[in-house]
């Protein structure tokens, strides 16, 4: 990042903690060879990893079971012209072990749309960016054909 073009890169620290902010993300995978991109609602584990709860029939679990995926989640208020964003990128596996699942039930992310068998994914975070945008910029005028 240029050191005038209005982001501030931001650490590992920082972005863990923006994250543990916001209530929802967008996770991306492939999709028949194709990129996907699903908003999800998450948490964090106490290492950083964050944590989905999930239908076990749904064909995201299927999609990123053991898969490398991104998850992105950011914040931005156009009144002002700031805001963040963060990329934790890492495998995603199904959470199998019987005592860990009990704890995710209890210590989780609730799902939105609840389903008769959930499943939790986690991503382990083995890289983590992010950036912030200064506000201050001038807005930007477009001129639309009449």
């Amino acid at each position: 990042m240029d050191a005038d073009d209005g982001f501030r890169g931001l650490d590992r620290k920082e972005c863990l903690r923006l994250l543990a902010g916001v209530p929802v993300g967008r996770i991306v995978y492939t999709w028949h060879a194709l990129p996907a991109v699903l908003p999800v609602n998450f948490c964090l584990d106490d290492d950083g990893a964050v944590l989905v709860r999930t239908s076990a029939s749904s064909e995201l679990v299927g999609a990123i079971d053991a898969a490398v995926v991104a998850f992105e989640a950011d914040e931005v208020d156009a009144a002002t012209h700031s805001g963040w964003n963060v990329v934790v990128m890492g495998t995603a596996m199904l959470v199998t072990d019987p005592a860990e699942h009990a704890r995710l039930l209890r210590t989780g992310p609730r799902s939105w749309a609840p389903a008769p068998q959930e499943v939790f994914v986690r991503i382990d975070p083995e890289l983590v960016t992010g950036r912030e945008l200064v506000g201050g910029h001038t807005r930007c005028t477009v001129r639309l054909p009449s």
